[in-house]
């Protein structure tokens, strides 16, 4: 039995009949840039997320940019972000020249730590970022308050939480923006990059509005400086297809999850991810576990030979990495995330996925562990 991390062709099968009408649209309209699609999309995707505004961006780390830049994180100022995310979040601050603070996560989570948020602010702060890591909604009462206490933005990055909640408000309620984005292996993916970045600010979408235009207010006036980020029509229309099912596939995703967890749960060396309970409700993009650092690497050989594509996610930490090397952060500053990207590994997770090929990924997880390493 073969199966991939992530498999964009089951979901493709089952929608393509929409997929091509919409497309088609947009061709037959020639709107590939701007036009009916994209504004259609954002304000479904507005209202989705719950909020007043989403903008079409062209990836999630434009998203990220943009918003940050909106703002007004400029050269010198500091951001807090978790270390153990994409470099996209990073990256975002250090091309506007301002400055990441790494913090370390929860253990139980793998998100930002509130506590360690605090430790790290100084009169140099000016915002944090809070990525809700594989689906979970990072803990984001406490977050924005201590954001409001303080005087900082907060900017979730939604890159891996399309379709959670907190309680009765939906993730993107929380904070100033929270920038998507909209990768083909999302939750809720483009075929191709998209991003976008939604608020309840009116004064901060108009501004990421001229932004992703080249700060311009009308063709050929150009209020301000801005850059090329936006969404384009074919993009917006597959994304409007795809986003009236995504509730459905984020269940399906939570269920699969479920029937890992249980099958799982008798096999010592293996910590299943912790789901939240209640009404907080995990996206369940990556279904990761923790496993003995001396068995990753082996368990991650063991069941590609027997055809099952895991992953191993942000395996070096951005405070390691070379590109941050300058800012002079070095090894044992971040314990938590050090120790678990040596020991987590992602299963496959889709909505597609059969009930045959959990069991398939379960009994050979199993009997690696019956074995040993090998």
């Amino acid at each position: 039995m073969k199966i991939p991390l992530v498999d964009l062709k089951a979901q493709f099968i089952n929608i393509k009949d929409e997929i091509y009408q919409a497309v088609h649209k947009v061709m037959e309209e020639t709107a590939f840039i701007g036009g009916p699609a994209v504004s259609d999309f954002e304000q479904q995707f507005a209202q989705y997320c719950e909020v007043d505004y989403a903008v079409g961006c062209s990836s999630g780390t434009d998203a990220l940019y943009i918003a940050l830049w909106a703002l007004g994180i400029a050269p010198g100022d500091e951001v807090i972000l978790p270390a153990h995310t994409f470099i996209a979040t990073s990256e975002a601050v250090r091309l506007l020249g301002a400055v990441p603070v790494f913090v370390d996560i929860e253990e139980h989570s793998f998100n930002l730590d509130p506590s360690a948020v605090v430790a790290k602010i100084g009169p140099r702060t000016r915002a944090l970022i809070a990525v809700h890591i594989y689906g979970r909604p990072a803990p984001m009462e406490q977050l924005a308050a201590i954001a409001q206490q303080h005087g900082l933005a907060l900017v979730g990055d939604g890159a891996q939480v399309h379709g959670a909640r907190l309680g009765n408000r939906s993730v993107a309620q929380f904070g100033d923006a929270t920038a998507f984005s909209f990768y083909p292996g999302k939750n809720l993916g483009a075929y191709g990059d998209a991003g976008a970045v939604v608020t309840n600010n009116p004064l901060l979408a108009a501004k990421m509005k001229k932004l992703i235009d080249h700060g311009r207010s009308s063709k050929y006036l150009h209020e301000s400086l801005g850059t090329n980020a936006r969404l384009d029509g074919l993009q917006a229309a597959i994304l409007s297809v795809k986003l009236k099912y995504l509730d459905g596939w984020c269940r399906a995703r939570r269920a699969h999850a479920a029937s890992y967890s249980t099958a799982l749960a008798g096999v010592e060396q293996v910590q299943t991810p912790e789901v939240p309970v209640g009404d907080r409700q995990h996206a369940m993009h990556l279904y990761v576990l923790r496993v003995p650092k001396a068995d990753r690497t082996p368990l991650f050989n063991y069941l590609k030979d027997h055809g099952i594509d895991a992953g191993i996610h942000y395996p070096v930490p951005l405070h390691l990495q070379p590109c941050n090397a300058d800012l002079g952060i070095g090894k044992n500053s971040m314990p938590v995330t050090e120790r678990i990207v040596d020991e987590i590994i992602s299963l496959p997770m889709y909505p597609e996925l059969s009930e045959a090929q959990i069991a398939y990924v379960v009994e050979k997880i199993k009997a690696y562990f019956h074995c040993g390493s090998v």
